[in-house]
């Protein structure tokens, strides 16, 4: 009799949970992603994958169309608030790492690695949110949803990000997501807006004396071409209430918040429609990534604030990494462990990383942002090299 597969109940449709699920497929196990929402699109706002997500979009060939669909980087542009240049890193990406830099819609990456699972026979089912976990000894571990539903499998992967439920499981009392002080803002605008601008391909962003702002292109769509986005300390105001507010309110808070930034910004709120409003979370660091049979990965086992622009690039990572350890066929608990040992050191450096960044983002005095300003312009270089790490990185040959 030809022994069934081993199946893995993936919590989670964002970008972990899908790609997780065609890597371990590819490994000979059977795989069922669990969605909390509804299956949308055109959800989400932008993003940058970087050379070390790109190895991943590669491996699944993906790397083209995303290039097709979205924009490379050439470069991370800085300004000041004035509009003066401070330096850039990020550059010749492309040659230097094996991939380039890729700007895009977080609604498209999310279709494509969607349709991929579908077409790798994935089952994909939505409107399932996660309410406990039973694993019990020489018994199937069982998922229970919200609905009253529940499905049998041989492990569970909690791929569902910031707000895992599957992470309440693996560490009942363990550490939740708290808000970091910054509020983001973002969404798309017209192309027409920067194309007559010397931006190019380039990601430009600018450092105020309190907040920072960022744009670059996106996509070939003439309507929705170009992402910006918002940094801003909170003051007390939390995302929900900001939600609230109707989308003149909203543009009327970003006029007010960047007066006098220089163009195109004012240009691009101006223009700005449908403005979406983030928490900046953060979740201090997990004592283990896994209990029994279930395993975090991504935000759910290291989630890490958008100020180094890696989070969706070590989902991918994570996915590609796991299902390559999968294939080599040790026992589960084993198989985890190794793991947490390969991607704790790497995805802790990178959140330090993104924790530094954003304090650059918070509110300054006129000689504090003055200081900065004019540190950057020496700094940049240096710890341009710094960062390197990240992007040098290939899931691929680890």
């Amino acid at each position: 009799m030809t022994q069934r597969p081993r199946k893995a109940l993936i919590i989670g449709a964002g970008i972990a949970g899908p790609v997780t699920a065609i890597f371990l497929k590819r490994a000979g196990f059977d795989a069922e992603v669990y969605e909390a929402w509804p299956h949308a699109t055109g959800i989400g706002g932008g993003l940058q994958i970087a050379p070390n997500g790109m190895h991943v979009l590669a491996e699944l060939g993906l790397a083209d169309e995303m290039i097709r669909r979205g924009s490379i980087a050439e470069s991370f542009d800085f300004y000041s608030q004035g509009g003066r240049r401070l330096g850039s890193v990020n550059r010749n990406m492309r040659e230097r790492f094996g991939q380039p830099a890729v700007n895009m819609c977080r609604a498209t990456l999310n279709e494509a690695l969607l349709n991929k699972a579908w077409c790798s026979n994935v089952e994909l089912h939505f409107e399932k949110r996660l309410a406990r976990i039973e694993d019990r000894p020489d018994q199937p571990v069982v998922a229970h949803f919200a609905d009253g539903s529940s499905t049998e499998g041989d492990f569970v992967i909690g791929a569902d990000g910031v707000h895992s439920a599957t992470r309440r499981h693996v560490i009942p009392d363990g550490p939740t997501p708290f808000d970091t002080g910054l509020i983001g803002f973002g969404g798309f605008v017209p192309r027409s807006l920067i194309e007559g601008t010397p931006i190019g391909q380039r990601v430009a962003t600018t450092f105020g004396q309190s907040g920072f702002f960022g744009y670059g292109f996106c996509s070939s769509d003439p309507d929705d071409g170009v992402m910006w986005w918002s940094t801003q300390p909170s003051h007390g105001v939390d995302a929900a209430t900001f939600r609230a507010m109707d989308q003149a309110a909203l543009r009327q808070h970003l006029r007010g918040f960047h007066a006098g930034w220089h163009d195109p910004i004012p240009q691009i709120i101006d223009a700005a429609a449908n403005i979406m409003v983030t928490d900046t979370l953060d979740v201090a660091t997990l004592p283990t990534w896994s209990r029994k049979r279930t395993l975090l990965i991504g935000d759910a086992a290291h989630a890490t604030s958008p100020h180094a622009g890696q989070g969706a690039s070590l989902a991918l990572e994570d996915a590609m990494r796991l299902g390559r350890l999968m294939r080599d066929g040790q026992e589960l608990g084993l198989t985890f462990q190794n793991f947490e040992h390969e991607r704790r050191a790497r995805a802790e450096k990178i959140v330090a990383v993104a924790r530094r960044n954003g304090n650059s983002k918070r509110e300054f005095s006129a000689t504090g942002a003055w200081i900065r300003d004019h540190m950057l312009k020496w700094l940049l270089p240096v710890t341009s090299r710094g960062m390197d790490f990240m992007y040098a990185y290939d899931p691929r040959a680890a």
